[in-house]
């Protein structure tokens, strides 16, 4: 970790914090807002009435905006009640520049007995430009099913379908938070929409997850939270020695086919733990028992030293 890195987290309340950057500083922006669906935040529940909730959505996206440089990304969750205002708001009124509709599906949620059971929440990128912004595809890419010359041997476009498991409640970096996102979730925004020593700001920090990320990833980041005690479980969070993201897109681990050449298996496997398990050390046996299952114990062997190497080499 770039030890120049600064992480920091204020204790407020977001519109008036915004108050604080200097305009046009920030270089990306992920967002989490209150969904408005009564959560419990320890010291505030997210009820309003449903034009005061929209009001509060204009504010401090309004604010938001005038503190994203004119090349800046900003990343919005928000949940199926309000997700076509959202887009409405920030297309139509406050002039941005639609990106992608990315949809994160999870494997569980609320169950219902009269409807459907909701898998995935909506998240919205949108550009102060439309033309001059960063996106690193490389830094994201996923591994292809098949390693051809045709592919882009680097990997594949995640696309806009996002798998990501919750935290679950026995994994060991799980918080008192009714709404923490997964790690690898916000490491795929901010690998793709920012460069080391950027400045990322998450406005509703809650658990810390944006500011643990670029801890990692060597940005700096600002965190605006309004309850004491979650800035003080951020603290915490990021004291902790790193042991690789809580969470990853399963594809990760997967092993293309059309390596049976030994010379191109050798090759491809030192690349895959460079790109692709850089920061999932908890996938590495994953990946290992992959490449066993496709191709052998020698193969499977040759990738472990691989990572290995990895772990001296840091």
């Amino acid at each position: 970790m770039d030890k120049r890195v600064e992480i920091d987290t204020r204790c407020g309340d977001a519109i008036k914090l915004f108050d604080e950057l200097k305009k046009n500083s920030v270089d990306l922006i992920i967002a989490d807002p209150p969904y408005n669906l009564g959560k419990d935040y320890g010291n505030n529940i997210d009820t309003r009435e449903k034009q005061e909730y929209l009001e509060f959505t204009r504010s401090w996206l309004k604010k938001a905006i005038n503190a994203l440089k004119p090349d800046g990304t900003i990343y919005v969750f928000m949940g199926v009640r309000f997700i076509s205002y959202l887009y409405m708001i920030m297309e139509d009124e406050l002039g941005l520049h639609f990106n992608s509709w990315i949809v994160w599906h999870y494997t569980q949620g609320i169950g219902k007995t009269r409807g459907f059971s909701p898998r995935h929440d909506d998240i919205l990128q949108f550009t102060k430009s439309s033309k001059k912004f960063t996106f690193n595809g490389d830094e994201v890419k996923i591994p292809q099913k098949f390693y051809r010359e045709r592919n882009n041997m680097r990997g594949a476009n995640p696309g806009n379908v996002w798998k990501f498991s919750h935290v679950h409640y026995s994994n060991p970096n799980r918080q008192v938070h009714p709404t923490q996102k997964p790690e690898g979730l916000i490491e795929r925004m901010v690998l793709a929409s920012s460069n080391k020593g950027e400045l990322v700001l998450d406005p509703f920090s809650g658990s810390g997850t944006t500011q643990r990320v670029c801890q990692q990833l060597d940005r700096n980041c600002i965190g605006f939270e309004q309850n004491p005690e979650y800035i003080e479980m951020t603290n915490s969070r990021l004291a902790l020695p790193f042991n690789g993201f809580d969470s990853s897109d399963d594809r990760i681990f997967r092993v293309p086919n059309d390596l049976r050449h030994e010379s191109i298996r050798s090759d491809y496997l030192k690349k895959h733990a460079e790109w692709f398990l850089k920061n999932h050390d908890t996938d590495r046996n994953l990946f290992i028992k992959a490449v066993k299952l496709k191709y052998g114990d020698a193969a499977a062997k040759e990738a472990k030293t691989y990572l290995t190497k990895g772990d001296e080499a840091n």
